[in-house]
This record gives C-alpha cells, structure tokens and sequence, in this order.
C-alpha cells in the first residue's frame, strides 16, 4: 500500500533541490543559445536568394563541425561533472588525467546534448509559463486586463490557470532535474577501463602506503626493543657496573640514530622527493651491525651465513629487514633468550631462518598452543609485515612453535 501525503505532494516545491537542478538545467539553456542564434542566421540564409544557397550549405558544414567540437572536449567533460556535482547532487569521481576512450567521449557528448535539448525545453517553458501566469494572475487585481480580453474563461478560474501553471512548471523541473541526476552517473560516470585503471592506481597507493608502514614498524620498531632492552639493563646493573650502563647508553644512542636515519628516509619518500644525501637502506651487507646491535641488547644471537654477494639489491633490502623484524620479534616476545640466526642464498633462493626457545609461563608447560605463544600470533603487525615482505618477493614464510612448542621458528 502506498501512502501519498501532503508533504510528500508538496515536498519538490519546497526543496532547495529542485531549485539548484533548476539551475543545472538552465545552464544548458544558456550554452544552447548560440546554437539557436547560428541555426536561425542559417535558416534565413538558406531561404534566401538561391544563388547563396550553395556557400550558405558549404559555411554552414563548417560552422557544424566546428561547433560540435566542444561536446567531444574533455575539458566539456570535467565542467559537466563538476556543474552535475555542485547542483544536481550527483557523486562522481574526477576524470583521469589520461585521454579518454572514445567511449566515454561518445558518452559524455550525448550528455552534453541532452543537457541542451532539456535546458532548452525548460527555458522555454518558464518564458511562456511564467509570464502567462502573473498575467492571469494580475488579472485578478484588475491590471492588465486587455492581455486577457478574447478569452471566454473568466475569473478566479484564469488565476487559479496561473497558479497551476506555476505549479505545473516547478514539478516539471523536478521531474527533469531527477531525470538528469539519475542519467549523470551512467554518462558522465567512469567507463569500465576507467574503473580499472582507478582501481590499479588505488592498489598501487596502497601497496606504497603498506611498504611504507612496514618499513616504520620494522626500523623504529627494532630501535624502540633495543633501546629498550638496553634502557632495563642499565637500570638494572647501574650502581653494580657503570661502565655497562654507559655501553648500554651508547648503544641507545646508536640505535636512536639509525632510526632517525630510517625515519628520513621514509619521511623523504612521502614527500615524493628525491635526496641525494640521504643515506642509502641497508641490505644483507649490513647483517654483522645487526647482529651486534641485538647482542648489545643482550639478546645472544648465533649467526649461520652463507656466501651473499650473488643476492640481488632489492631481495637483499627487504631481507634484511626480515631478519631485523625477527630478531626484533625474539628479543620483545621471548626476552633475552638465545637466538639462532641462519641466512643463506643458494640456487637462485635466498633462505632465512630465525629460531628462539620460548619461555612458558610458570606453571603452564608448552603442551598446547596457548599462553606465552598466543601473544605472539596475536595482534602485532611484526609477523604480517615479513610475511607481506616475503609475498611481495615471490617466496613464502612459516612461523610458529617447534619441538613441542618449546621452541619458536
């Protein structure tokens, strides 16, 4: 059952909608005017003296394609998107930079077209329409009563003529401005190789919007565990042995610096610039600084590597920071626990292997995966972003309890 109240009779007149697609719908109006005045100059050539009519047809093929130009345009195109989402309400997105398909210019000079057909239409009601009604309606008042002599209706009902007139014209605004709102989307909207590219460029940002995150969490997240690691150390051994605490304050130093490094560089890439001083990332050739740095945080790593020189620049890039997320990983997860580190290229395959003993909770043997485990496999980003590392690269990765989940790998 459908319920049809006054409100919602009289809802398009009072809607500053109605009004603004009214507006929309003038505009083409106002576009179509010189295409009036052109087809009215050549109708009075052409009904002229016959031996002008052959370079009136001649100037007026050239006055034709001349003035169809401008709804194959694309700049046509972005004025009719913008003008559609400013008045008509309609979300669209903004055209590409890349030059349209001929599709989408097909599509967006029949909108154009239709654009001047009902702009046209609607001006020429409201220039009949809207004179007639004050007419009929002064009429009323006595004033201009010659305009309405001859006619055999006589009075309220030429005023109550006006109003509806009035009426009448404002429904069909909205009516016609609903109409283009509906159609704007399906011929100014993107077309389906448009939608594609769009949504390659999107991925593509979030691809680089990812690397980015991963390349903060890794490298700040592995100079925060170091520094504080070496930060409980020497709080704990500071009146017993300075001179430990003080290794451990220039470790925190160094670590400090390195992410700064890192944090310039990510910083550099987001503002999309290229530094020539910038220092460059660290690759596998950088393995024994890394090393050294989780062993200054007391974390005792055994180091397992094979020849590396053969590894490509970018799989070395990220597999250093694999290993620095590992051991990052160790070091905040299973404390200060030996750790055994193995990277090896062989066969075209770069192999890595981080593996750590894990401390049960007291109490609770490691006979199930839960406990001390669960928190690694929880929430953090440390695991998804190696794993991400490793898709990205073509390889694949494990992680998890070994031996009886005494042992992580």
């Amino acid at each position: 059952m459908v319920r049809v109240t006054i409100r919602t009779l009289l809802g398009p007149l009072a809607s500053g909608r109605t009004y603004r697609r009214g507006v929309h719908l003038l505009l083409g109006a106002v576009i179509l005017l010189p295409y009036v005045l052109l087809g009215v100059t050549f109708a009075r050539m052409l009904t002229g003296p016959r031996e002008y009519r052959g370079a009136a047809l001649l100037l007026l093929a050239v006055t034709g394609a001349i003035a169809a130009v401008p709804a194959f345009m694309r700049g046509t195109r972005s004025l009719e998107i913008a003008a559609a989402r400013a008045l008509l309400g309609v979300d669209l997105p903004d055209p590409p930079a890349a030059p349209p398909a001929r599709e989408t210019r097909v599509r967006g000079a029949l909108w154009f077209g239709v654009h001047l057909v009902a702009g046209g239409a609607v001006a020429a009601g409201l220039l009949v329409a809207v004179p007639m009604a004050f007419i009929f309606v002064a009429e009323l008042f006595g004033v201009a009563t010659e305009a309405t002599e001859g006619l055999r209706i006589g009075q309220p009902w030429l005023s109550l003529l006006g109003v509806l007139l009035l009426v009448g014209m404002a429904y069909a605004v909205a009516g016609l401005g609903a109409l283009a709102a509906l159609m704007a989307p399906v011929l100014l909207g993107p077309s389906p190789a448009e939608e594609i590219a769009a949504l390659a460029a999107r991925a593509e940002r979030l691809a680089e919007r990812n690397r980015l995150a991963r390349e903060l969490h890794d490298s700040v997240g592995h100079a925060l565990t170091v520094t504080t690691l070496q930060a409980a150390a020497a709080r704990e051994v500071l009146d017993s042995d300075p001179e430990f605490a003080r290794r451990a304050l220039a470790a925190i130093e160094d670590a400090g610096r390195g992410a700064m490094a890192d944090l310039d560089y990510v910083l550099g890439v987001l503002r999309d610039r290229e530094d020539e001083r910038r220092a460059p990332q660290p690759t596998l050739a950088d393995l024994d600084r890394l090393v050294a740095d989780a062993r200054s945080a007391g974390v005792a790593v055994r180091l397992e590597r094979g020849p590396l020189d053969a590894v490509p620049a970018a799989v070395s890039r990220e597999g250093y920071r694999i290993v620095q997320e590992g051991l990052t990983n160790a070091a905040r997860h299973a404390g200060r626990v030996p750790v055994t580190l193995r990277v090896a290229a062989a066969n075209g395959t770069l192999d890595i292997d981080v593996a750590n003993p894990l401390l049960a909770p007291k109490g609770q043997p490691y006979t199930r995966l839960g406990g001390h485990t669960a928190a690694l496999l929880g929430t953090g980003r440390g695991l998804a972003g190696m794993r991400e590392r490793v898709t990205l690269l073509g390889g694949r990765m494990t992680a998890g309890p070994e031996g009886g989940a005494g042992a992580w790998s």
